[in-house]
C-alpha cells in the first residue's frame, strides 16, 4: 500500500500546480485530492499570501513570489529529512 502524503507534500504540489495559475477542478485533479480538502487548503495557503486568486469566472489560483519561496525552502527540509534517514 503508499504511504500517505504529508500536509508539506500537498502544500508543495499545490504551490507547484498553481505557479502558472491554475482552477480548482484542475488543482483537484492534479493534487489528487478532493474539493473538501483542497479547499481547506486554498485558503490557508491565500490566507498566508502564498496563493493569490485572479479573476472571477474561473477563479484562477497563483502562486506568490512569497509561495514560491515557501515552495522551494519546504522541498529543501524534505531532501534534507530524505538524506539524513539514508
Amino acid at each position: 500500500m503508499r504511504e500517505r502524503r504529508s500536509k508539506d507534500q500537498i502544500v508543495i504540489e499545490i504551490l507547484s500546480r498553481c505557479a502558472d495559475g491554475e482552477n480548482i477542478t484542475k488543482i483537484v485533479y492534479q493534487t489528487n485530492t478532493n474539493f473538501t480538502t483542497i479547499r481547506t487548503y486554498l485558503n490557508n495557503l491565500t490566507k498566508n499570501d502564498l496563493l493569490e486568486c485572479q479573476g472571477t469566472s474561473p477563479i484562477l489560483y497563483k502562486t506568490t513570489a512569497k509561495g514560491i519561496e515557501t515552495m522551494n525552502r519546504l522541498k529543501q527540509i524534505q531532501s534534507a529529512v530524505r538524506e539524513s534517514t539514508v
